[in-house]
């Protein structure tokens, strides 16, 4: 980003303190809480792509995790940005690095959301048509899957 920005967005997984997103996602997030640990290091290891968000000290303050077929689809999870360093476009800068400046810049994407669809409107997201069916997921306790 600009000297004015000091943020900077890297999809380096190797540099993302898992210890701070996991943070953000078991305590913050709406999504995803059934989640283990366990279960987020794996969705992040089998990943085909995450970036994270660093302020000016190198600390990992929003992340994006994406899966994908490597060809013609993506889906877009675990979106965030914490909430000190909100107000400086750094979610779109995030979402923008992940969709528009990486390999799947021509792929469909796909996301939910409860709250952040004017943010996702200007990517080009929108409400799926009568085309899009989805199965919600029967979690089993104790089974560790989904």
């Amino acid at each position: 980003m600009s000297p004015h920005h000091p943020y900077e967005f890297d999809d380096d997984p190797n540099r993302l303190d898992l210890d701070a997103v996991w943070r953000f996602l078991s305590t913050e997030a709406y999504w995803g809480r059934w989640r283990e640990f366990d279960d987020f290091h794996r969705q992040v290891r089998h990943a085909w792509r995450v970036v994270g968000c660093y302020d000016p000290h190198g600390d990992t303050v929003g992340f994006a995790r994406a899966f994908s077929d490597g060809v013609a689809m993506a889906y877009l999870a675990d979106v965030y940005i914490e909430t000190a360093h909100r107000g400086r476009g750094l979610g779109r800068g995030l979402v923008h690095e992940m969709i528009d400046n990486g390999p799947g810049k021509n792929f469909k994407w796909m996301l939910h959301t409860d709250d952040a669809h004017e943010l996702y409107r200007d990517f080009g997201f929108a409400e799926p048509n009568a085309r899009y069916l989805e199965r919600q997921p029967s979690y089993h306790s104790g089974s560790g899957s989904v």
